[in-house]
């Protein structure tokens, strides 16, 4: 690749990585900025990731920065890592510290990037594709690397943006404030130039962007009406539990191994999660239906549908995400009764958590306390949750509690 193209290409990048905005500080762990280890930045294209290496810039007075997704560099090869190394020297001199957008499209990438590490030199990369990051990582990187995912803004970060100090929420009109704002979070999701602007287009075009570029390109798939289809249903179908076989009658996909593929791509473009049925048994784990989660209720709200018909399963999708932001093991578990969450620590479910929009009808109440309950008798847990939409209260049956507690309450992560 030309040389002069890589230099006239950092520059231009250099500049605008320079002016761009800061926006809210992410929550990443203070850990993974100081580790020496190389730090992987991994998660849905838009959530945020160039900007977290914006804000990690900050921290270190020379950086060297490229940003692999540029259509300038869509020859760049692995030889070219050289005259890149050598266009930094020459502009910046020798650097400490290399921050790298999308760096996994570039074949043989991690081979580079050990080479640097080894050299001493602190690295970060971002990808939004997990599995060329993770199988690379796995291999040349073992040991080297420390990982974070970045999701879209929670709920905690959109009203940060919004500069509401959600800590001082004790006044009804504090409250209050904070209850239209989650509707709002609910309805547009946590895409930070979605928070900003508020375009729901974006989000249409946003998915379109993952369905394509991350998916139908990059994997040659051939059958993209099927493809297509099948990303449709389970956006139109959160939180409802999935069998590839039904699946594959439904829409005429041409095999069942299509359909488990189709859904291992959405999962490594961070689109889509799959949450399995719990069992100790992992064999039955994979065998089980499972239930599928968006990564931004935005998305769903804007290519799914309407919002205002389905607020309980855009409840239960933000309570999966949260739960992942924060670093739980979730399933859900069915027996005689069903309850939408169970948390695993090690070998142990510590902890069981209902979602439902509210419990004012007797026979919702019922079914989500007898759910729960089911799990707490069979894992021995004296405490459980559920999640509703305003209800705030405790029930005590014998020696257990059931916290009920409002969505915006356990987001916030206030007592």
């Amino acid at each position: 690749m030309d040389k002069n193209i890589i230099r006239n290409t950092v520059l231009d990048q250099r500049e605008s990585f320079e002016k761009k905005g800061s926006f809210v500080k992410r929550s990443v762990s203070k850990s993974f900025l100081i580790t020496k280890k190389i730090s992987v930045i991994s998660g849905i294209r838009r959530s945020g990731k160039s900007t977290l290496l914006k804000q990690i810039s900050k921290d270190y007075k020379n950086y060297a920065y490229l940003n692999f997704e540029d259509e300038r560099v869509l020859d760049f090869t692995y030889q070219d890592f050289n005259s890149l190394l050598e266009v930094f020297l020459e502009l910046y001199g020798d650097q400490d510290t290399y921050l790298f957008d999308e760096i996994q499209n570039i074949f043989g990438w991690e081979k580079f990037v050990r080479r640097l590490f080894e050299d001493g030199k602190k690295i970060f990369v971002t990808g939004s594709n997990a599995k060329l990051l993770s199988s690379e990582l796995a291999t040349s990187l073992s040991g080297r690397h420390l990982k974070v995912e970045l999701f879209p803004f929670s709920f905690q970060e959109y009203l940060q943006h919004k500069n509401i100090d959600f800590k001082k929420s004790s006044t009804t009109k504090e409250k209050s404030l904070i209850k239209q704002h989650l509707m709002k979070y609910m309805r547009h999701g946590g895409f930070p130039e979605i928070v900003l602007g508020g375009n729901i287009e974006e989000l249409r075009q946003l998915y379109q962007d993952v369905l394509i570029k991350d998916l139908l390109v990059r994997f040659k798939i051939r059958e993209t009406k099927a493809f297509r289809e099948v990303a449709l249903f389970l956006l139109s179908n959160i939180s409802s539990p999935v069998s590839f076989n039904n699946l594959r009658n439904l829409l005429g996909v041409k095999s069942v191994t299509s359909v488990k593929n189709y859904v291992d791509f959405f999962e490594e473009a961070y689109l889509f999660y799959n949450l399995f049925k719990f069992d100790y048994s992992v064999k039955k784990q994979i065998i089980n239906d499972r239930k599928i989660y968006c990564v931004d209720t935005g998305l769903i709200n804007a290519v799914a549908f309407r919002f205002s018909e389905n607020i309980g399963r855009i409840m239960e999708n933000i309570v999966f995400i949260e739960l992942k932001r924060r670093g739980k093991e979730s399933f859900y578990h069915k027996d005689k009764k069903e309850c939408d969450f169970v948390i695993r620590q090690a070998t142990n479910i510590i902890e069981a958590i209902q979602v439902t929009q509210n419990l004012s009808d007797p026979e919702t109440r019922e079914r989500e306390i007898a759910g729960i309950l089911e799990v707490m008798d069979k894992f021995k847990l004296k405490k459980g949750l559920i999640i509703t939409k305003e209800q705030d209260e405790k029930i005590r049956i014998e020696s257990k509690t059931i916290e009920i507690t409002p969505l915006w309450k356990w987001l916030l992560d206030l007592k």
